[in-house]
């Protein structure tokens, strides 16, 4: 007589402590265990095995009344579902990457990736799924994040400040990868979803308030050029100002810090000493730019009027405190999350693009 092939184990039934030899059962068993286990929850709850591994793996075909006891039962015997051994199951980590295209010392200095890797754990935690912090500022650092993801430690990625040309992305693509992006992936668009602040319709909101003032002379520092934020914000003060802007009124930031803020200023004073206002593509640029305008001997708001774009804290240290953009960034890393759950589901990623507001302080 055939042996019968063994049944796929269920992903929560591989939680269980390891087989013992039949004469083991009883109080040696028993004593073996490392916790409480499927068996121990189903006859708390009164229920079968499979009733509880159904609720384990997401309560569907259940009561809701086996669903409430078998979740009561949960709490009271502290059952706790191993997750390296449900991954050999379902084939999932249960585990994201945050990928940041950016040198280790921005990391700190911009508030936006705090808030940012807040947001995106939050949304995370309420799925019980980690998230795993990872630069990629340098081709050492990108190697290492490949061939951390090619590996399968997580079960997709969440990708944060891309570049155009940005390798991780390319590499994520033919590696086949769910991937999703903060901001559009520049050359990408079609094939890497994105979250995004209404970047171009923000610069337009603050680049109007600059002009509703009086101003005549509006200048802007962009972000860097080959980012979605620099592009897109510039196009949006150029839809105020018209496309014939002289060049001289424009300065672009090598980065997104105090210290590129610091040289575009410099760079506009220089180029166009005239200058009443100034349109800043992030709140830590604007600051450096307050800096440069500060020792200048130029007053803000009455020299020069200042708007940033971000609403970070940084917004609210500025002396005077900043007028900008907000984009809420806890929104977007909520986003962020849920269209990368639902592409790890099976569903079609779609765009997202959320709203942006003025918000109104001392500078403009």
């Amino acid at each position: 007589m055939s042996t019968p092939p063994p049944r796929n184990p269920d992903p929560a039934e591989a939680v269980d402590e390891p087989r013992v030899h039949p004469k083991s059962r009883g109080p040696a068993r028993r004593a073996m265990r490392r916790g409480p286990t499927i068996d121990d929850v189903a006859h708390r709850a009164g229920v079968s095995r499979g009733t509880v591994s159904r609720v384990l793996n997401g309560g569907r075909y259940v009561s809701p009344e086996a669903l409430a006891a078998v979740q009561r039962a949960v709490r009271e015997t502290g059952y706790v579902v191993n997750q390296s051994a449900r991954s050999l199951v379902t084939r999932r980590t249960n585990a994201v990457a945050f990928v940041v295209s950016e040198p280790q010392e921005r990391l700190f200095e911009d508030p936006n990736f705090s808030v940012l890797l807040r947001a995106c754990t939050q949304e995370l935690a309420t799925k019980d799924a980690n998230l795993v912090l990872m630069l990629a500022g340098t081709a050492p650092a990108r190697d290492r994040v490949l061939r951390y993801v090619r590996a399968g430690h997580v079960d997709g990625v969440l990708l944060i400040s891309t570049h155009s040309g940005d390798p991780v992305v390319r590499e994520l693509l033919d590696a086949k990868v769910p991937a999703v992006s903060c901001g559009k992936p520049l050359g990408v668009e079609g094939a890497v979803p994105y979250v995004a602040a209404d970047d171009r319709g923000g610069a337009r909101i603050m680049t109007e308030h600059l002009r509703g003032l009086g101003r005549r002379t509006i200048a802007t520092i962009t972000g860097p050029m080959d980012t979605p934020g620099g592009i897109e914000r510039l196009a949006g003060y150029r839809d105020i100002l018209g496309h014939d802007v002289p060049e001289t009124m424009i300065a672009a930031a090598t980065d997104w810090s105090h210290a590129a803020g610091e040289a575009a200023m410099t760079q506009l004073l220089q180029r166009s000493p005239d200058l009443d206002a100034v349109f800043v593509a992030s709140d830590l640029l604007a600051a450096g730019a307050m800096a440069v305008l500060r020792r200048a001997g130029r007053t803000v708001p009455d020299d020069v009027a200042v708007g940033g774009f971000d609403d970070s804290p940084v917004a609210v240290t500025t002396d005077p405190q900043l007028t900008t953009v907000r984009q809420p960034l806890q929104v977007i890393g909520a986003h962020m999350v849920r269209v990368l759950q639902g592409m790890l589901d099976g569903e079609t990623p779609v765009n997202v693009v959320v709203p942006t507001e003025l918000v109104i302080r001392g500078t403009a």
